[in-house]
């Protein structure tokens, strides 16, 4: 028995365009940030915070 019995096609609309997340700019997000499972975050080339690496952001002791 097949699983796609009674399945609708699937249509992409094409590629789904993010705003950069900064406040005022219009330019596209294509740099996303996520931390674990959260929403990505998009910004712009121009406004692309600067990350840590994880060894960067652990706290020395």
């Amino acid at each position: 028995m097949s699983d796609e019995l009674g399945a609708k096609p699937h249509y992409d609309l094409g590629p789904y365009v993010h705003d950069c997340e900064h406040p005022g700019c219009a330019r596209w997000g294509s740099f996303g940030f996520a931390v674990d499972r959260a929403e990505p975050h998009w910004f712009c080339s121009e406004h692309q915070p600067e990350w840590k690496s994880r060894h960067e952001a652990q706290p020395r002791r």
